[in-house]
């Protein structure tokens, strides 16, 4: 009985090994990152909001994991500045935030330091427009992202990503978003 007992007990202290040995892969498989872009938006206004400006410039900070070298999950808060046009010597304006997440995936090409990507996601878009008749309109629309690109790995900790990403939203003042973000990614 006691033999027994004994080897039941290594058998679960190198099973519990094994186990740990499991995470420890599964950690080193996972490399969490964080990131800022700069973002360059063209908004195709409708409704009301047809005559605002449709280029707006904004900055975004992003956290994330690349998984298993192919994957990616990476949330996101961007922040565009206010713009404004007189139209027939009124003042309108409209400003935006957004945050949300996209899944990436890595394709490497060539060397090991190119990758292609490709990104699908949800995003939150909160937009503030100011008319002179109106005090102020504020609307929220989740809308569907879909994104192309490249990041290039500088070394085993920075990273340089460009993408280009179309987002649709489907409301009355604002249809769809294109987007061209170029920014900096710190792996840990």
């Amino acid at each position: 009985m006691k033999k027994t007992l004994l080897l039941a007990g290594v058998a679960c202290v190198v099973s519990m090994n094994a186990h740990a040995g499991y995470w420890s892969d599964m950690y080193n498989e996972m490399k969490p990152y964080v990131g800022a872009d700069y973002i360059y938006s063209y908004i195709k206004f409708g409704g009301p909001a047809r005559h605002m400006k449709e280029s707006y410039h904004s900055g975004s900070v992003n956290l994330g994991a690349r998984m298993y070298g192919y994957w990616g999950l990476e949330a996101f808060y961007q922040q565009a500045g206010k713009r404004e046009r007189h139209i027939e010597g009124k003042k309108h304006s409209t400003e935006f935030l957004a945050y949300g997440a996209d899944m990436y995936g890595y394709a490497p090409i060539g060397c090991s330091q190119f990758n292609l990507l490709g990104s699908l996601g949800l995003a939150n878009y909160r937009f503030d427009f100011k008319y002179p008749d109106v005090s102020s309109k504020k609307q929220n629309r989740i809308g569907y992202r879909a994104g192309v690109g490249m990041q290039y790995d500088f070394n085993e900790h920075f990273a340089m990503r460009v993408m280009g990403r179309y987002t649709y939203l489907g409301m009355n003042r604002v249809n769809n978003l294109k987007e061209v973000t170029a920014g900096l990614r710190y792996m840990f």
